[in-house]
């Protein structure tokens, strides 16, 4: 697609009606808006019957001491048994749950249902043997591969809460997490694979290990063959421990608030937060979201949610909310460029995925590689997109929906957190347009507003912050051991409110554009200004393919506009920088697009941008690049060298 025909497509068409045939055949029908707003609960207590229950709540939801919820009070279920056990009882058990793609390209498994209960079985009998009871914490720092679902579900279901380490964390991060949550058991393994080359992690879990004492036992799955290091006495093959188990295991039902897993943020600064999030609600809202959000359909569908698993969207998206619906899912473990830059779409190509579910970081990528590379592939089986993680920008939804959905696929951009467990706001497939860059309005069931400084709601055409309204079932029930920060956080700017802490602004139609965390608005000569509303105006420029935004100190205005920018591999010819005219174009155009208070101070080509594995961008580390300081801790970066490359390889910076 060029340039000029993503631009007319941009401007000349802002909002995006669903396909005919789609409306007609959607999961939601249009009155389910309705339905939510005459009875929340009952349209919520509706969705609960997706689940199998040992013993049904007495009441749906119990809001007599707020900010602390209790959904389905009284019921019993079991979270394993829900995502694996009975599509095996109701003869589904040759379905395949996993088409699972190793980095090596060669490396694949393809695992049914059946295969998926009985994997499960055997690890929750092997964990149960190794001494795990209900209640227990079990700390898991995996790679990409079925052993990691496996794990998170054989502790569902034996009620011991899960917390997931994200496998590109630091040895320190990971000892941080084990204590916090007092974890006693750590699953791992010798390592996985990263841009085609063996990633220990074995190493970390022992030095972390080491300063945590009661940890009695590390089970070690064998993926690259590695040499590690071993403490006879409390490290354990999975392979001895799990292959040798029996494939019988009775399942116990759990109270709904029964405690599934604890899933910290890495916050910048200060002790991370351990989000808790229980049973039953939990679950509720990922079935009900994966099934309706995403027109999930178990017995045509293969639904391909790119994420890590050792971030919420991998919790709620990867492995809870399709299991729960019995879907077909692609889990892979390598990145878009390994062993080629066209390799997720040969995954599709090969699997003929049906649902792509990735974040804007990756879209904009593929955005400055070019059209050619999924122009080589057959994408046509794919019928929905997603996009997550951050606000989309208009020109990559656009290129999304055009050069991957082939201008039919429509474009779900959903906004959500880890907090709230399951997406919040999204246009629904069949039943809501679609417009570049707008989440649109919450999902049915979902009571979502902005409001300005004094919690009033803003009118149509106005910006403040995002906040929800009411208690919904998959929404965190406090910080693990910190029911005073749970409060102070997110219920205390706007008592009886959670704040999100994203701002967000309405358009005239009301609906809902997120403008990204509160801390990434800039107040520029008395002016607040979003970041992501001028990386989005420097994308819509046809060079650039990346942009990021922060906010430097300034003498005079307070804050100045720095921007990082990555072109488009098209932009330049070999061997050629960017020029100052070019420099001087960027800025001129984000002062066209927004006005002249937004005009960059400095615009700097960068050959990456510092990400997390995640695919969030840590402005933070530019902002220490801005304001010519130290760059701080960079562990969490999914490439630690990347800011070596911007410090070394800018190529140009102008400045008035």
């Amino acid at each position: 697609m060029s340039d000029q025909t993503l631009s007319n497509l941009l401007h000349e068409e802002r909002r995006f009606e669903p396909p005919d045939d789609l409306a007609a055949e959607a999961n939601l029908k249009a009155d389910a808006y309705e339905r939510a707003a005459q009875d929340r609960l009952g349209f919520w207590e509706e969705q609960a019957d997706r689940l199998d229950w040992a013993k049904r709540w007495d009441t749906v939801l119990d809001w007599d001491n707020p900010p602390f919820a209790k959904w389905y009070v009284g019921g019993q279920l079991n979270a394993a048994y829900n995502c694996v056990d009975r599509h095996v009882e109701a003869g589904h058990g040759d379905r395949v749950a996993f088409h699972w793609v190793g980095e090596p390209d060669d490396d694949t498994r393809t695992i049914s249902y059946a295969d998926l209960k009985d994997e499960v079985c055997k690890a929750a009998n092997a964990l149960a043997d190794l001494g795990v009871q209900a209640g227990d914490r079990v700390a898991i720092y995996m790679p990409m591969i079925p052993e990691t679902v496996v794990a998170m579900l054989a502790c569902a279901r034996l009620g011991a809460p899960h917390t997931v380490v994200f496998g590109g964390f630091s040895a320190d991060a990971l000892t941080g997490r084990i204590q916090d949550c007092d974890a006693r058991v750590v699953i791992t393994a010798d390592g996985g694979y990263r841009k085609g080359a063996p990633s220990a992690l074995k190493p970390n879990v022992d030095e972390a290990v080491a300063k945590c004492p009661d940890v009695r036992t590390v089970l070690v799955v064998r993926r690259t063959g590695q040499d590690v290091e071993w403490e006879q006495g409390r490290d354990v093959w999975w392979h001895d421990a799990v292959d040798s188990a029996s494939t019988t295991h009775d399942p116990q039902p759990f109270d709904s608030e029964h405690p599934l897993y604890v899933m910290y943020t890495s916050g910048t600064t200060g002790k991370p937060k351990g989000i808790l999030h229980t049973t039953g609600g939990y679950l509720v809202g990922c079935a009900y979201t994966h099934w309706g959000i995403f027109d999930a359909k178990p017995d045509k569908d293969v639904y391909w949610c790119a994420a890590d698993i050792g971030w919420v969207t991998g919790h709620s998206y990867i492995v809870y909310g399709p299991l729960l619906n019995g879907v077909t899912s692609v889990l892979y473990e390598g990145t878009p460029d390994t062993p080629f830059k066209g390799r997720w779409w040969q995954v599709v190509a090969d699997h003929k995925v049906s649902i792509l579910y990735c974040a804007p970081t990756a879209i904009r990528t593929f955005m400055k590689w070019g059209d050619e590379i999924p122009q080589r592939f057959d994408l046509s089986s794919l019928r929905l997109l997603g996009s997550v993680g951050e606000p989309i920008n208009p020109e990559a939804y656009v290129w999304y929906r055009q050069a991957i959905g082939g201008g039919k696929a429509p474009v779900v951009d959903t906004w959500w957190q880890t907090e709230t467990g399951m997406i919040m706001i999204s246009p629904l497939p069949g039943l809501t347009s679609g417009k570049p860059g707008s989440a649109m309005t919450p999902i049915p069931g979902v009571s979502a507003d902005v409001v300005d400084d004094q919690g009033e709601p803003v009118p149509d055409g106005s910006g403040g912050y995002l906040v929800l309204t009411e208690p919904w079932p998959a929404m965190l029930r406090t910080l693990w051991g910190d029911d005073e920060r749970y409060q102070e956080t997110y219920w205390s700017r706007f008592p009886g409110r959670y704040f999100a802490g994203d701002g967000a602004k309405k358009d005239e139609d009301g609906d809902i554009w997120l403008l990204g965390r509160v801390d990434d608005v800039m107040n520029v000569s008395g002016h607040r200004m979003s970041t992501t509303e001028i990386e989005s105006s420097l994308v819509s420029h046809p060079k650039v393919a990346e942009a990021a935004v922060v906010g430097a100190a300034d003498e005079t205005t307070g804050q100045a506009v720095c921007a990082f920018v990555i072109l488009r591999e098209s932009a330049l010819e070999d061997g050629e920088t960017a020029s100052d005219e070019l420099i001087a174009e960027l800025r001129d155009h984000v002062a066209k697009q927004i006005g002249a208070i937004a005009k960059p101070r400095q615009v700097m080509v960068v050959p990456e941008l510092p990400k997390t594995r995640s695919g969030k961008i840590m402005r933070r580390l530019l902002q220490d690049v801005a304001e010519h300081r130290e760059v701080g801790d960079v562990t969490t970066l999914a490439d630690t060298q990347v800011m070596d490359l911007i410090q070394s390889g800018l190529s140009k910076s102008s400045a008035e």
